[in-house]
């Protein structure tokens, strides 16, 4: 039986069809009230809410993210953005010429970026191992992936879910051959939290970054950075700040260097907890699953329509609640405006790699009717202009 639909208890605008929830999530209504009453606190006593009561609220939210994503409290610190905990641990590898960071040509551009600007620095290299699409199996992506590894690779970076192609990769077995070959490795996580479950202790890695305002809920400006007890003490802070050779230190240099960094709002940190339990009173497992299921139920319809091929096997071992498509389009912006303008369907159309996908995101508040309207806006289009080329 479908469970009903929770669109009114979003924030979103009701005239728009919302298929991108992978680029910026959603806040349910009750989360974002939570969200505001932090923000009063903060100014009610701006004092007593940033130096007494604040750290005594994100330890409670420290523990909450711990308790969902299977971690050491101690081991997660709060940030704005993936890119910035990546940014963290791009700045603090002691990186010497010839030294090699290895990773895939479908990662996140702006987190590509923070690694090519600090390999650059050292004189290492960032090496964008090219993985065929589609892919056929693990071990097929294992193959092409891990033949980047050389003597040289000091570490191993890899998205769970990429971005632009959407797929989730097999980050288990890629940080087991890491362990053997004494490789670091750092998961960019930032689709992987309440859209996949996570056990982060099980899967071992030394890094690894999510956000929790996308699949989590949480308002923009809320994501985590995990770091293993091992290599925590590698890493420094983006700010110096009070947490610098701390008045006060707490019992861990960890917490100190990237939780303490002067005047700022986190109110949205301390939503964790409100977000969870939201997800728990709306039975999210289940939401989730019918999310999954609406996605791969619908994706053979558009890439007939487009007449292209998946990018990995439609199965649950690679698509979560969202999935790209390759699209034949001279003009992606002119195209994704398109459909906004005239159609009212926000939806990314992505260049990547000399290739265009198109990706929609299913969430608890989509129908098959929000799936429809995009597709019969795509018929459309082909008919009616030559935005969309087909065979």
């Amino acid at each position: 039986m479908s469970l009903a639909n929770l669109k009114s208890e979003f924030l979103l605008d009701p005239n728009v069809t919302y298929l991108n929830f992978g680029s910026f999530g959603a806040c349910p209504a009750p989360v974002f009230a939570q969200y505001q009453l932090w923000q009063k606190e903060l100014e009610y006593n701006a004092v007593q809410f940033i130096t007494v009561t604040g750290p005594k609220y994100l330890q409670q939210a420290r523990e909450a993210l711990g308790q969902y994503i299977h971690a050491d409290p101690s081991d997660v610190v709060f940030v704005t953005n993936p890119s910035y905990a990546v940014n963290i641990i791009a700045k603090s590898m002691v990186l010497q010429e010839g030294d090699e960071i290895l990773t895939t040509n479908l990662e996140y551009g702006a987190c590509d970026r923070a690694w090519q600007y600090y390999c650059q620095k050292a004189k290492a290299t960032y090496i964008q191992q090219p993985i065929p699409l589609p892919i056929q199996s693990n071990a097929q992506f294992l193959q092409h992936f891990l033949a980047g590894v050389t003597k040289r690779t000091k570490l191993i970076f890899l998205s769970h879910i990429t971005s632009a192609t959407a797929l989730i990769l097999p980050i288990a077995e890629v940080i087991a051959y890491a362990k053997q070959k004494g490789i670091l490795v750092c998961i960019d996580g930032a689709h992987a939290p309440g859209q996949i479950d996570l056990d982060i202790i099980n899967l071992q890695a030394d890094y690894y970054t999510g956000a929790c305002h996308k699949w989590m809920l949480a308002p923009k400006g809320c994501s985590f950075l995990y770091a293993h007890k091992a290599v925590q003490h590698t890493l420094d802070p983006l700010v110096i700040s009070w947490g610098y050779n701390a008045i006060a230190p707490s019992a861990s240099q960890f917490l100190d260097y990237h939780q303490m960094q002067g005047t700022r709002d986190f109110s949205a940190f301390l939503t964790i907890s409100a977000a969870i339990n939201y997800m728990q009173i709306n039975n999210w497992a289940a939401r989730r699953a019918e999310a999954v299921e609406l996605v791969l139920h619908n994706a053979p319809q558009f890439f007939t329509l487009l007449q292209s091929t998946p990018l990995a096997p439609l199965t649950k071992a690679y698509i979560g609640q969202m999935i790209s498509i390759p699209i034949s389009t001279t003009e992606p912006e002119v195209l994704k405006a398109l459909l906004y303008t005239k159609y009212k369907i926000e939806v990314p159309i992505m260049p990547h790699n000399g290739h265009t996908y198109l990706r929609y995101s299913i969430q608890a508040f989509n129908s098959q009717q929000d799936i429809d309207t995009l597709y019969e806006a795509l018929v459309q289009i082909i008919a009616e202009t030559e935005l969309i080329t087909t065979m």
